[in-house]
């Protein structure tokens, strides 16, 4: 097997005690990765988050879709609003992006729905992780804190037009970023983006974003 050939293949990220199961996706050539943060009660088995990867691949970008809580840790809902751990847990699997042979070379991206966009926003706030773009899908990006106006990352908010506490939220969160960013709202789209072409159009926007801040 080559760097040259497509990748699908069942990774494990060791973050302190705990291991991380992923699914690392590599087109051929890939012109970039994003690393995934699901939301709460989510998993890497997300049907959405899968729609999306899909469409990132599509356009030469690899993916990896991982569970940042274990079986165990999920059952108390509480560790899925733990924006501090799922940081941690994110940055591990950025670390060990930047260590596997087949994804070491390529620009990193994050896409955090939820919960995991608030992760995201984090972990692209610690200038040492060398994030090159963010997109974050009907996210609570206000749960990232004042890390958010760290962000030196592009990022991309997406949000339904009928979700319309968080779209609140993401428009306050956005006067706060100091990096490039936008703010894309999906007419009729809701929370879960479960509308007809709802989430086509986030696997298209999201592509284009990564595409266009990947290119060297």
């Amino acid at each position: 097997m080559t760097p040259h050939q497509p990748v699908n293949r069942l990774v494990t990220v060791n973050a302190g005690a705990a291991g991380l199961e992923g699914m690392l996706a590599l087109p051929a050539d890939p012109i970039g990765v994003v690393l995934f943060a699901h939301g709460s009660g989510s998993s890497r088995h997300s049907v959405r988050n899968l729609q999306v990867a899909a469409a990132l691949q599509d356009a030469g970008v690899a993916t990896l879709l991982l569970d940042l809580l274990t079986v165990e840790e999920d059952t108390d809902v509480r560790n899925r609003f733990d924006i501090e751990v799922l940081a941690s847990r994110l940055q591990a699997a950025a670390r060990w992006l930047g260590t596997e042979p087949l994804t070491a070379p390529l620009p990193l991206g994050l896409f955090g729905a939820s919960t995991g966009a608030a992760a995201a926003l984090r972990v692209a706030a610690d200038s040492g992780t060398g994030i090159a773009a963010v997109v974050s899908r009907g996210g609570r990006p206000d749960l990232a804190g004042p890390a958010a106006a760290q962000v030196l990352a592009p990022t991309l908010l997406i949000v339904g037009g009928e979700d319309g506490a968080v779209l609140g939220l993401n428009r306050e969160a956005q006067a706060q970023l100091r990096c490039e960013s936008r703010l894309e709202v999906v007419p009729g789209a809701g929370h879960l983006f479960e509308e007809p072409g709802a989430l086509d159009r986030v696997g298209e926007l999201a592509a284009q974003w990564f595409v266009r801040h990947f290119d060297p």
